[in-house]
């Protein structure tokens, strides 16, 4: 157990270490306002001498596979032993449901899991001989520094499935959580490492904001790969930045999901999937289902049962094991989500369940006979509103699933699977789910977007090739004739 009213400082060359910013930060709840705590802030120079030690930290760390695996073990044990705890957490820095903390710690830890598969990878293999006496071969090595950057909404998970693979592949990392999270996106996992006794410089968490430090994180020149979670436009800004600096970049970013309910779909099993993968967390998750697409002949039957649905979810307090529905992580947010409602009944759109604000809490939205042409149809919600889209064949679910900007996760119901895998086949998104909803991360799947949703690939074994670079090293064994 631990009191997570400790780990407000940042954690730098294997120390804790009080920011030195003149600006602080409190850290509230968002479901009553009450602070958890308040902190100064890491300033510029302090995030400039961490990007210093972890240069030299990393080589050592690369060399040392047997240390990885230890340290790894120990994480693993760490999230295992304190599972119920950073829940709770979860609930009160966030607003995670028990549901939602429930299934993101499961995915930390299945993280953590896959990681024992390739801690091991780094090193070479001889590859065919081409060349009499020549001998190939292909050497897997770490990139170096790395900076993770990650979001509010699953602040754990889409911490670690950067900073896991990035660690256990020899690299070292600096990483910034978003600050609203700044214990579970970032000092609870510096916890689980310090304990684990990783090597001084080779992982740091950084509590600190963008106007503090600016793109320090994206331009210091031992950074060798960013990996960004989080809006296309800051997306688009690191891509462009570390793209003239010839950086390489991993970047999941915002999502328009559909959920295409084709004719022959199971009505029942498709309203339960999209109940799931449109309010988990209130729907704060770029895998949410944004769009739901049905099939004319089942849209009224569709409808009546998904608000039926919608209207039983208990909302309240996050840190009771019932509640569905918790707060919006902050004021802002729970302001944009009012403005879509707004905008969008002044365009017209049928409201076929009108929300209602609680305090933080926004219950569920939702609007009927939205045109896939429609603003709303094309804004990446982050809230618990559905748009329900009625369509008059299979051939328009599929053009209206494809007509967004975005391409990150989508799913299609259906009673013909091999249709529906043929049509999954050729939706224009990372991930395509057949009779599931579109919210789905397993460890061995390739995880990421396409379009303004992003690029690079987590799972394994395709985050290993983001996080590692590959050297060609011949030996010529006998003296080779040269025509000059």
């Amino acid at each position: 157990m631990f009191n997570y009213k400790e780990l407000t400082k940042s954690y730098i060359n294997g120390k804790w270490v009080r920011g030195e910013s003149e600006k602080q930060y409190t850290l509230t709840n968002p479901y009553d306002d009450s602070e958890l705590s308040t902190f100064p802030i890491a300033s510029k120079e302090q995030v400039q001498y961490t990007y210093e030690v972890a240069d030299k930290a990393y080589i050592a760390w690369a060399k040392d596979a047997v240390k990885r695996r230890e340290v790894l073990e120990k994480v693993l044990a760490f999230f295992t032993d304190n599972e119920e705890e950073i829940v709770r957490v979860l609930a009160e820095e966030s607003g995670s449901t028990y549901v939602k903390g429930k299934v993101e710690v499961g995915l930390t830890i299945a993280c953590i899991q896959e990681a024992f598969k390739y801690v091991d990878s780094l090193g070479g293999r001889e590859l065919p001989e081409v060349l009499p006496g020549k001998v190939n071969k292909a050497y897997r090595k770490p990139l170096g520094v790395i900076s993770s950057i990650s979001p509010f909404n699953f602040s754990l998970y889409l911490s670690m499935r950067t900073i896991v693979p990035a660690l256990m592949l020899g690299n070292s990392v600096v990483h910034k959580g978003d600050i609203q999270t700044a214990l579970t996106g970032g000092t609870i996992i510096a916890k689980a490492f310090d304990e684990a006794g990783i090597p001084a410089g080779v992982f740091n968490v950084i509590l600190t904001k963008s106007y503090e430090i600016g793109d320090l994180m994206i331009e210091h020149p031992t950074v060798k790969l960013i990996s960004f979670t989080g809006s296309t436009p800051m997306g688009c800004h690191i891509g462009q930045v570390a793209g003239g600096l010839l950086k390489r970049v991993a970047l999941e970013l915002g999502g328009n999901a559909p959920f295409v309910v084709l004719k022959d779909a199971d009505v029942d099993q498709a309203v339960k999937a999209a109940i799931f993968g449109k309010f988990l967390h209130q729907g704060q998750i770029c895998m949410m289902i944004n769009r739901i697409i049905v099939h004319e002949s089942l849209y009224d039957k569709f409808v009546e049962k998904f608000i039926v649905h919608a209207k039983g979810l208990p909302y309240g307090d996050p840190s009771d094991k019932s509640v569905v529905i918790g707060p919006l992580i902050n004021h802002s947010q729970l302001e944009n989500a009012l403005g879509f409602i707004e905008e969008a009944k002044k365009d017209g759109i049928e409201v076929l369940l009108e929300g209602e604000r609680v305090g933080n809490i926004l219950t569920p939205t939702i609007f009927g006979n939205v045109s896939p042409n429609s603003k709303l149809a094309h804004t990446e919600l982050f809230s618990p509103i559905a748009s329900i889209i009625k369509v008059s064949s299979d051939e328009e679910a599929i053009e209206a699933a494809n007509n967004t900007e975005f391409g990150l996760s989508s799913a299609i119901f259906t009673s013909d699977l091999v249709k529906g895998e043929e049509l999954a086949a050729g939706l224009e998104f990372g991930m395509t789910h057949v009779n599931d909803q579109t919210v789905n991360a397993i460890e061995s799947s390739p995880f990421g977007g396409v379009k303004n949703s992003g690029m690079g690939r987590f799972g394994n074994p395709w985050v290993v090739e983001e996080f590692t670079e590959t050297k060609w090293v011949s030996v010529q064994t006998i003296d080779r004739e040269f025509p000059f």
